[in-house]
């Protein structure tokens, strides 16, 4: 079964950084695609970035220039990197995964597992 732990969220004001966690688990196979979403209140689910095991990635259009998204195998830990961060960037970020590749950017129907979440601020 997989399981996802997202953490790294907090506070921080605008222009600023932050750099998420998810420990990702209980992968049967490598054809598999990992991502980021985000939920701010009032707002749907949408995607910031999709990662595949060939290392593709994916970016959405309206954070591509500012995150970086990462992983580290030995820990089975992935990682997105946000930099000059803008309060329209608050909301709950999610990590989520699915079987298998992602050959686009995917609407979170599309994805079976999902973390708890970790909140992400940005104040002006």
């Amino acid at each position: 079964q997989v399981q996802l732990a997202e953490s790294g969220g907090g506070s921080v004001q605008a222009g600023g950084s932050l750099r998420l966690s998810c420990a990702a688990s209980g992968f049967a196979n490598s054809d598999f695609c990992l991502a980021w979403f985000r939920q701010a209140p009032g707002k749907e689910r949408e995607a910031v970035a999709h990662f595949n095991h060939d290392v593709t990635t994916r970016y959405a259009h309206y954070v591509e220039a500012r995150v970086t998204f990462s992983k580290d195998n030995a820990k089975n830990t992935l990682y997105l990197e946000m930099n000059s961060l803008k309060p329209e960037d608050t909301a709950m970020y999610y990590c989520a995964a699915r079987y298998p590749y992602c050959s686009g950017l995917y609407a979170p129907i599309m994805f079976d597992y999902w973390g708890q979440g970790t909140q992400v601020t940005v104040s002006s």
